[in-house]
């Protein structure tokens, strides 16, 4: 009884993620909106007080959110097999998809309509990415010395600071500015940020020092899977510094078009990894990229799971957590003016990019159909002029 009991629970947890993965579009906060409505108030596998501390626990450590959120709750609901099913089911779709769109782009995407495509969709895309960064920057730049730290962070991009260490770095401010050891509490926040700031500015670019493409493709996505805080889109800054700058694997067009291809699945926006895996080194790429982005966030899951309450209550935890938060949104503007310059290119793309700000400011629409909308101007736009 109790091993038929497992298998269904089992079940149960891959059928819904499943489900999830195939119809959760428009970001981490669509995907956690879907969950609490079928997994808290449809189907009560856990009350919404236990919904809201796993969240807020989540926020707390590297990996997408929405993602560690369906491992955790397999989990609650499955164990063992359930953390490993959920996570499984929830992207499997994003990868069918995003690796059927990289075939598509690569025998496609150099013909004169799929060129017109993206000349309508690059656009879009840029829009979405200047309305993230607002929204992010109006929740984490709380105060002078956040505003701070996304500035220095911001100049440490444009200097070619190294993505990773610009997080840790502004993570590290945040712990000394706001739960800082008894020996500094008595400086002043200034005393304490200005001697530090040259060292964000000192470390090295890169740290590339192997030859083989696919075990660096693996190397360079586990890292950024074990490191990224704060939202998907900082996963194009790394690809920004890292594969268009130092390796030279994708053009500055491709990183926009997996952005769009990003936004235009289901599921994590992680996904993209896919995409750009296959770029890089075909199925093979496509398979290691997304293995390499996804498993820091199973085993995060597995070994701090039953500590996220504490993370959660950690005031060092939170410190730190307020410095990345500023850098995330200087790491994503710099990249968005960076890919502004390839995007807006005429009166048109202008148009189009302010079209596309206005909806999803004022609107609730899906950034779904804003992307095929863009597609579809870009069409006419080919045909017409």
């Amino acid at each position: 009884m109790e091993k038929d009991r497992r298998w269904k629970n089992l079940l149960e947890v891959t059928g819904v993620f499943l489900k999830l993965g195939m119809s959760s579009f428009g970001g981490p906060a669509a995907h956690t909106a879907l969950m609490e409505q079928e997994l808290v108030r449809k189907r009560g596998w856990l009350d919404h007080d236990h919904f809201l501390d796993l969240l807020a626990a989540t926020n707390l450590v590297p990996g997408p959110n929405s993602t560690e959120m369906a491992i955790h709750i397999g989990f609650l609901h499955a164990g063992w097999p359930g953390l490993i099913a959920a996570g499984s089911a929830f992207i499997l779709p994003a990868f069918l998809i995003s690796l059927a769109l990289s075939w598509i782009y690569v025998r496609f995407g150099t013909l004169p309509q799929g060129q017109a495509l993206f000349y309508g969709i690059n656009p879009v895309v840029i829009a979405i990415i200047l309305v993230a960064t607002y929204r992010l920057g109006k929740i984490a730049l709380k105060g002078k010395l956040q505003v701070l730290l996304g500035v220095l962070a911001f100049g440490a991009m444009l200097l070619g600071v190294n993505e990773i260490l610009v997080l840790l770095g502004a993570g590290v401010l945040g712990i000394i500015l706001y739960a800082p050891p008894t020996w500094l509490q008595k400086q002043s926040s200034m005393e304490i940020v200005l001697p530090l700031t040259p060292l964000l500015y000192a470390i090295p670019k890169s740290w590339a020092w192997l030859d083989d493409r696919l075990v660096m493709l693996g190397l360079f996505f586990l890292k950024v899977g074990s490191l990224l805080f704060g939202s998907g889109m900082v996963l194009f800054a790394f690809i920004q510094g890292d594969v268009v700058n130092r390796y030279g694997w994708l053009t500055q067009q491709q990183l926009i078009d997996a952005i769009a291809v990003g936004q235009m699945t289901p599921g994590p926006v992680l996904s993209s990894a896919t995409f750009i895996g296959y770029l890089v080194s075909g199925w093979p790429g496509a398979v290691v990229a997304t293995f390499a982005v996804f498993l820091p966030s199973f085993i995060i899951v597995s070994l701090m799971g039953p500590v996220f309450p504490r993370i959660r209550q950690s005031r060092i935890a939170q410190a730190f957590l307020k410095g990345v938060n500023a850098a995330v949104v200087a790491l994503i503007l710099a990249v968005s003016l960076i890919l502004f310059r390839s995007a807006i290119i005429d009166v048109w793309t202008v148009i189009i990019l302010v079209i596309g700000l206005i909806a999803l400011l004022r609107t609730k629409v899906d950034t779904f159909w804003l992307i095929l909308g863009g597609a579809a101007v870009g069409i006419i736009h080919f045909l017409v002029l």
